[in-house]
């Protein structure tokens, strides 16, 4: 048996890479104000279809679609927006008194698209929503967390790209102009491109095929047609950006893949020789029609999304190395089978009291364990006995130093507190 295509077994030097960064993440989350939401894996394929959009290659081409055993079509979700819209509007957030409504999350999404490096069919995001409020200042809120979560893991010249894709009357004006500006040049485009035409022509923009054409590098920009609010909108988003001193381009380019974004999109980048083409980190924008569309009222929202493959990817190519030693405050050895129990049981104790602790399950002798410690990267070893036992005391071993202790049992735990600083009160607190 294998694992399917476009799939990934995650273990070992990645699974410590990958908890790092998560830990590193929620620890952000804690100092922004956001909580943690989890929505299910698959849901009814009408929501993607109204929330992502009918014209978005997702919906068209990637998503997977099944119908189950009520006979009811259901999706694997292929991004994490929709999901959290629907479930703010189920758990009736908007009528928290606690506004704006700020979440996190991180899961598995499903595309079927053709796997190459660093893009799979079951990948992992991280991403934030925030619903309920319209200000500029929100919008720069959530752009500063990828710049600053990039930031502590160690990576350089980071930069935003920003566009703004204005409110419905833009949209309105611009879907006018780009069907004008492409009409005569619709046998120069591709196939989905010609079908975008009448749908979504601003989807044209977002081509992966034609995005070299010279048409598509001449075609109008956005931004001069957005409305006075959209302007004003973003040149506010952008003031308070250089407020935080947070380093931006302008691009009108940036359009986004999805049909649910309005006024502000933003990508950001690390600018690195390395990586060529492939510095995108994260994308995101705000989409101030999604709620209603879905089924809500008229509610504003602001998100991004960032791919945890692409980002160890990055960090691997900028030969960016995390603290993913494996390491172990105490490892207990128990002198024979005899003391087993012993050390079981003293290991219970030390995990629930915030240490991390391992025994031996092996049977192995003492010279076999010392190893074993080692290859733990242990801190402390403590042996239980014969004398242990008869003294009521411990033998406990500074792994580094080869510093040896006597300690009685109904100490230890004062004893290794004064000695291990970096290690949680509790397992329960």
């Amino acid at each position: 048996m294998q694992k399917p295509k476009g799939t990934y077994d995650v273990y070992g030097e990645l699974g410590r890479k990958t908890i790092c960064i998560l830990n590193l993440a929620r620890t952000l989350m804690d100092k922004y104000n956001y909580e943690y939401f989890r929505t299910p894996i698959f849901e009814p394929s009408e929501l993607f279809h109204r929330g992502v959009g009918e014209t978005t290659d997702i919906v068209t081409k990637e998503t997977y679609d099944f119908v189950d055993r009520g006979k009811r079509n259901m999706t694997l979700r292929p991004e994490g927006t929709a999901g959290i819209v629907r479930s703010y509007l189920e758990n009736k957030f908007y009528a928290s008194p606690v506004q704006p409504v700020k979440a996190w999350y991180y899961g598995p999404m499903y595309r079927y698209e053709q796997p190459q490096a660093g893009r799979f069919r079951e990948f992992y995001q991280f991403g934030v929503e925030v619903f309920g409020s319209f200000d500029p200042a929100i919008d720069a809120e959530v752009i500063s967390i990828p710049v600053n979560l990039y930031k502590m893991l160690g990576l350089k010249n980071i930069k935003v790209r920003i566009n703004s894709l204005g409110d419905t009357e833009t949209r309105l004006k611009y879907r006018e102009v780009l069907m004008n500006y492409f009409r005569p040049h619709l046998n120069e485009l591709c196939d989905d491109c010609k079908a975008r035409f009448e749908k979504n022509p601003l989807r044209i923009l977002d081509c992966k095929v034609d995005h070299n054409l010279e048409i598509m590098k001449n075609a109008p920009k956005i931004l001069d047609y957005l409305s006075e609010n959209s302007r004003k909108h973003f040149n506010e988003v952008l003031e308070i950006l250089d407020t935080m001193e947070i380093e931006y381009v302008v691009d009108p380019e940036i359009v986004r893949g999805l049909d649910y974004y309005t006024d502000t999109v933003f990508e950001v980048t690390a600018e690195s020789s390395k990586l060529g083409s492939q510095n995108t980190l994260c994308a995101g924008g705000r989409y101030n029609n999604l709620v209603k569309t879905i089924g809500g009222v008229d509610t504003p929202g602001v998100g991004f999304a960032l791919g945890m493959e692409r980002l160890i990817s990055v960090l691997e190519t900028e030969g960016i190395n995390l603290n993913t030693d494996q390491h172990l405050d105490i490892y207990v050895i128990p002198m024979d089978e005899n003391y087993k129990k012993n050390a079981i049981s003293l290991t219970q104790l030390l995990r629930l009291n915030g240490f991390s602790a391992d025994t031996d399950y092996m049977n192995k002798n003492l010279k076999s364990n010392f190893k074993q410690a080692d290859r733990f990267n242990s801190e402390f070893i403590i042996i239980i006995g014969e004398n242990e036992i008869k003294n009521n005391e411990l033998t406990v071993k500074n792994n580094k130093t080869r510093e040896e202790f006597k300690v009685k049992i109904d100490e230890i735990i004062s004893f290794l507190d004064e000695r291990i600083e970096e290690h949680e009160e509790s397992i329960c607190e």
